[in-house]
């Protein structure tokens, strides 16, 4: 990986956009720092467009893409999406509504046999908020050994489901989109980004395992430097590394993107 002070101001300025993580990579511990909040503002503010891409539930996504400088917010691994219009949003799904419903229910038995076999494993505290996943708290409020996180994945795969792992939750999941191809898809319906226009013209900034098909399909990725404690679980990694952590190394990204496309 190179130092964030490699970088080019030539890759800077040809950038369009930049795509984030939450967790870990925007929030510190789980909370937006000012510092963090006010590099969104001022990237939004230099006219680069800005996507939330996170695990998180689309609850919140629905709440961010109101509330944010932000063009998108891509939720669920990839799974459910939220574009601004005018003071609301409109949610872009792949999945007719009636499929949905009907994934969601399969969803609930699948954890509630999950929860039978896992008994130490419990739901992480923001499942109500959730339309395509159901997850569990492995490193958030409840630390999982990891030897149990291999067997729960293993087990949900055996029961026909696909899981996704980040920093602090599992996922599991009928839904085949990555935060990769969600965010492709999402770009191209909300505001007519072609997909290798997209690859190329917009950035990625994570953290952790869930994020490896962003870092392996765009052309420019940024890790922030807590993702060295991630590097065992990863393939494909960032290929450039800030120097702070959290949403401080966010911070820290977004500067140096903004002088160098500046050019001071």
């Amino acid at each position: 990986m190179k130092r964030l002070s490699e970088l080019t101001a030539e890759a800077a300025r040809h950038l369009q956009g930049l795509v984030f993580d939450l967790d870990g990579t925007l929030l510190t511990d789980g909370r937006l720092t000012l510092e963090a909040y006010d590099a969104l503002h001022q990237l939004s503010a230099a006219g680069l467009h800005l996507v939330a891409c996170t695990g998180r539930p689309a609850g919140w996504g629905e709440v961010i893409a109101r509330q944010w400088p932000i063009a998108l917010a891509v939720t669920e691994n990839g799974a459910i999406s939220f574009r601004r219009d005018g003071v609301g949003v409109v949610p872009i799904d792949r999945i007719p509504p009636a499929d949905r419903d009907d994934r969601r229910q399969r969803l609930v038995k699948l954890a509630d046999e999950l929860g039978r076999q896992f008994t130490n494993v419990e739901l992480a505290d923001d499942n109500r908020a959730r339309c395509s996943d159901v997850t569990f708290d492995i490193g958030e409020r409840c630390k999982v050994p990891s030897a149990e996180v291999v067997a729960l994945r293993r087990a949900a795969a055996t029961l026909g489901a696909r899981t996704f792992l980040s920093s602090i939750h599992l996922h599991v999941t009928f839904d085949t989109d990555d935060k990769a191809s969600g965010t492709l898809f999402a770009l191209a319906a909300a505001h007519g980004v072609e997909p290798s226009a997209a690859l190329s013209r917009y950035a990625f900034v994570g953290d952790s395992a869930n994020d490896e098909a962003c870092f392996s399909a765009f052309r420019t990725t940024f890790g922030v430097a807590n993702i060295v404690d991630h590097c065992g679980t990863l393939t494909v990694g960032p290929q450039v590394l800030s120097e702070a952590s959290w949403g401080a190394g966010f911070a820290e990204i977004a500067a140096t993107l903004l002088a160098l496309r500046e050019g001071s």
